[in-house]
């Protein structure tokens, strides 16, 4: 395992590639142990039992899994956005548990890009704005000329100074990745992207979300209901009652 494939300056805003061509076979995630309990002492829930798991660059992973079986909640502790109980978790050679909050907030602006099932976009702000927010975060002279870019690559050029209300779901989604992927992170999450589109412009904004992770060679983690869906991806795991009960990886089997 690489300790630093990247090195993180907090005071300068300023993300330093060190990864060599040799990296790809790394892992880009790697989860030991990990555990995740939520609630009170008197009304523990654990979400998280022991994961162990490593993914390597540019792999395309789909996560399924019944309701309540973890899902949400590991891409959330792989995001920085959930504090696991225990266990260990690399992260685009950042230990996450050693990470304060300012540091993680780095972390997620310069490596993670996350996409939702309901787009989460700014109301207020145009199409443009929205895919700009993270470059402004970032100090990006350019945020808007490269905001434009990530748009007209999602098709959406013309619909730049539109609101979001403005837009059909499947333009919003749109936006919502265009904006993931304008910082251009290591890795891609995308929690159920399709959940509340029709099936035809779902099967379009897959087929771009692939298509532009590929072309960047983005990790991509996608948690799914949709099985034909997870089949596009090159490994799938399957989650039950907080443990891996199935990696199509080789070597892995169903837990018993």
């Amino acid at each position: 395992m690489i300790e630093k494939a990247y090195r993180i300056y907090p005071l300068k805003n300023e993300l330093v590639e060190t990864m060599t061509d040799d990296d790809r076979k790394d892992p880009i995630i790697s989860l030991s142990k990990l555990h995740l309990t939520l609630g009170t002492k008197a009304s523990k829930v654990n979400i998280l039992n022991g994961i162990d798991l490593t993914i390597t660059k540019g792999e395309t992973v789909s996560i399924l899994g019944p309701s309540g079986s973890g899902k949400t909640s590991l891409m959330l502790v792989i995001a920085g956005l959930e504090h696991a109980s225990g266990g260990t978790i690399m992260v685009a050679g950042q230990f996450l548990e050693n990470l304060s909050e300012d540091d993680l907030a780095i972390f997620r602006r310069d490596l993670i890009g996350i996409v939702f099932q309901s787009f989460h976009l700014v109301p207020t702000m145009s199409a443009l704005e929205n895919v700009a927010v993270p470059l402004e975060f970032a100090g990006l002279e350019d945020a808007f000329e490269r905001a434009q870019q990530e748009l007209t690559a999602v098709g959406l050029e013309s619909r730049a100074a539109h609101y979001p209300s403005e837009l059909s779901g499947g333009e919003q989604q749109r936006v919502a990745l265009a904006r993931a992927l304008a910082p251009r992170p290591k890795i891609l999450l995308a929690d159920e992207p399709t959940g509340n589109l029709d099936s035809e412009t779902g099967r379009r904004i897959v087929d771009l979300m692939f298509e532009r992770a590929a072309e960047r060679d983005t990790t991509l983690l996608l948690i799914t209901h949709d099985e034909s869906l997870a089949d596009r991806c090159s490994r799938i795991l399957q989650l039950r009652d907080g443990i891996i009960a199935f990696d199509s990886a080789p070597a892995k089997r169903v837990a018993e």
